[in-house]
Formats: C-alpha cells, sequence, structure tokens
C-alpha cells in the first residue's frame, strides 16, 4: 500500500521503519522540512516529503504529531489521499505535561480523536496512541503466538478500521475493536488499557474497567 506519515518522533519513526520493511510505498513527513529526514529515508528507502505532499495517493495516512501541534498541521491535508483513505490518529492529549488546556476537551466532553478528526475534517481511527514505540520494532509476534500482543482499535468508518486493523496484524499484532470514536475514551491516557502489554483477552477485560472520569493528571 502507498502509506503517509505525518510526524517522524519515535512512532512514526518506527512505523517508517517496519512498514517499508513490510514492503509498503512509505512517504515521511515532518514539521521541519524533508532535508531534516534525509537519515530515515536513507535507513529505510522512505520518501521523505513536505507535510503538504504525504498523503498524496494514499490508501493510509498515520498522523502522528503531539495534539497540540494538530490545528498547525496544513489545511487540506488530505485533499489528494485515494479514495477511502483510512487514517490513523496516534495522538494523546497531554495538558499538563505538554499541550496546555484544550477546551472542546475539557469542557465539551469531546474524546482527544474527535477532536482531532474536527480539525483534519476526516474521520479517523485512533491506534497506538498507549504503544510503546519500540514494541513496534521488537514485540511483533507471528499470528497465533501466545506472546502475541494486542491492541484497541477504535472508529467509526468500519471498513477503514478494518484496513488499519489488518495493517496492525501484519506488523505482528492482534486487535481488538474499541467502538466508536465517541468511546476511544476508553483507551485515553490514564486507562487500564494505556500502555498495557498483553493479549487479546486482557485488552477486552481493560478497555471493559475504564471509567469515563479523566485522571487528575490528565486533566488541565
Amino acid at each position: 500500500m502507498k502509506i503517509g506519515i505525518i510526524g517522524a518522533g519515535n512512532i512514526g519513526g518506527n512505523l517508517t521503519r517496519r512498514l517499508t520493511a513490510l514492503g509498503h510505498d512509505v512517504s515521511v513527513a515532518n514539521s521541519r522540512g524533508p532535508e531534516t529526514l534525509g537519515d530515515l529515508a536513507a535507513e529505510t528507502g522512505a520518501t521523505a516529503v513536505r507535510a503538504e505532499e504525504a498523503a498524496v495517493g494514499a490508501q493510509v495516512v498515520v498522523v502522528t504529531v503531539p495534539l497540540k501541534a494538530v490545528p498547525d498541521l496544513p489545511a487540506g491535508l488530505l485533499d489528494g489521499a485515494a479514495e477511502g483513505v483510512a487514517v490513523i490518529d496516534t495522538g494523546n492529549y497531554y495538558p499538563q505535561q505538554r499541550d496546555g488546556r484544550i477546551a472542546a476537551v475539557e469542557d465539551e466532553g469531546l474524546t482527544e480523536s474527535r477532536w482531532t478528526e474536527r480539525h483534519l475534517g476526516h474521520p479517523v481511527i485512533k491506534a497506538f496512541n498507549g504503544t510503546y514505540a519500540q514494541d513496534i520494532l521488537d514485540r511483533g509476534r507471528p499470528a497465533g503466538d501466545p506472546e502475541r500482543m494486542a491492541l484497541p482499535v477504535a472508529g467509526d468508518d468500519e471498513a477503514a478500521k478494518r484496513t488499519v486493523r489488518d495493517l496492525i496484524g501484519e506488523l505482528g499484532f492482534d486487535t481488538v475493536d474499541a467502538g466508536s470514536i465517541d468511546d476511544s475514551w476508553r483507551q485515553q491516557p490514564g486507562t487500564p488499557v494505556y500502555g498495557l502489554r498483553a493479549g487479546t483477552e486482557a485488552v477486552r477485560k481493560a478497555l471493559a474497567e475504564a471509567s469515563p472520569e479523566r485522571p487528575a493528571d490528565f486533566r488541565g
């Protein structure tokens, strides 16, 4: 598949490494320009591009930037993407640590991904937000392996969700359907599933045990 990755931090960089190794055609962008991504491009064979170009022709786009940076993404970011593009949001809201207070999340009760979706103007699939970046490189296992981890995946577009779940399966992880984007509070920071390294049943249990009340450490 043609995949665009917007954000080349720990998650974006390691997804670039694994997805190119699987044979996908990856374009990667960051906020500083393609000239700063030469090492990653040389290492992986990915194409370093400007953010405005990352989604062109892409069947999957990964948005993996700090939440506070989402409003600064280029307008029309997804205009040139393939029809039916699946957009993965890996983001998390860290009001005290990084992002500052976002009123729509705090006062209106929007999930983090619903807020991101509104800025992008396109439905998103929430995945990888509670995954350790190094695990993307190190913890993939074949299907059926008893040590294979499961990741929660939330979203409203069932076809896009299936595309994302299949891609995560290629990376060596099982998935659990975590519901809609309005349900995605169950995998936000501070919930039992966030950062959980476990299999399918444990992930389902953790999702079920989540509380809708945002923990104090993750309130602005």
